[in-house]
């Protein structure tokens, strides 16, 4: 998949090429990951369509997400996403799992499921993958039944700068991807640990009062502010990467 550079430098680049050896973990703060959410959302701002992210979004935004996986230790989503998104393993082909090696990470990467209430089906496809690490961070007592992943508990409750120290001291991550919902990227950047933004622009005016932005929730006390470091396009999807100030 060829990406049109639009900046820093105009030129064609490769997906593959484009999202490689980001070296985010190298970029981690004292005592936690590096945190990077990438999201997709309409012209208008929207970050759902028909309740869902599968409407938005092209191919080119699939090879982006996909190449996006093997750069992080970590991949972390709120229970709902994965609920709603039914996530299955998050490196889907032999060549990604190479490339992830090549780049010195596992082969795959830890899921990491935020959930009050452990409210998780076991039929969902990650929970059945055999042998998939995963990581469900939360306030419930209990573990989950009848599931075939590899899955450890952290009980954190809703304190993410526990959880996040948690994952970098017992679980060795040094970068996570946060893929959503709304709601978690909201309380990620109200307590400031969102270090950077991948966000996709889908060529779709969606409408709608209540749709989903990419951060849901209360107004954030102060507005959060971000440094573009580079934009690719392609087929009239605009792929941003930001990193955010302070």
């Amino acid at each position: 998949m060829q990406l049109q550079r639009l900046y820093p430098r105009p030129g064609e680049v490769d997906a593959a090429d484009a999202f490689a050896r980001l070296d985010l973990g190298s970029r981690a703060p004292e005592g936690r990951p590096y945190v990077v959410l990438n999201m997709v959302a309409s012209l208008d701002g929207k970050a759902v369509l028909g309740g869902t992210t599968r409407g938005l979004g092209g191919d080119a935004d699939r090879e982006v997400f996909h190449h996006l996986r093997t750069q992080a230790d970590a991949i972390m989503a709120g229970a709902g996403t994965v609920r709603q998104e039914r996530y299955g393993r998050a490196v889907k082909s032999d060549a990604l799992r190479a490339k992830r090696q090549d780049e010195g990470l596992a082969a795959e990467p830890v899921t990491v499921i935020v959930s009050a209430s452990m409210a998780l089906p076991a039929d969902l496809p990650i929970l059945q993958a055999e042998g998939a690490p995963v990581v469900v961070a939360t306030g419930a007592e209990g573990e989950l039944e009848g599931v075939l992943a590899d899955v450890t508990y952290l009980r954190t409750g809703a304190d993410l700068p526990v959880m996040l120290a948690r994952l970098r001291r017992e679980h060795d991550v040094r970068s996570i991807l946060c893929e959503g919902g709304p709601t978690l990227n909201a309380h990620l950047f109200a307590a400031g640990l969102v270090d950077e933004l991948f966000l996709t622009v889908d060529p779709k005016i969606v409408g709608g009062a209540d749709a989903l932005t990419l951060a849901a929730g209360r107004p954030l006390l102060e507005p959060v502010g971000a440094e573009l470091v580079s934009l690719l396009e392609a087929d009239g999807e605009l792929f941003f990467r930001y990193r955010i100030r302070g």
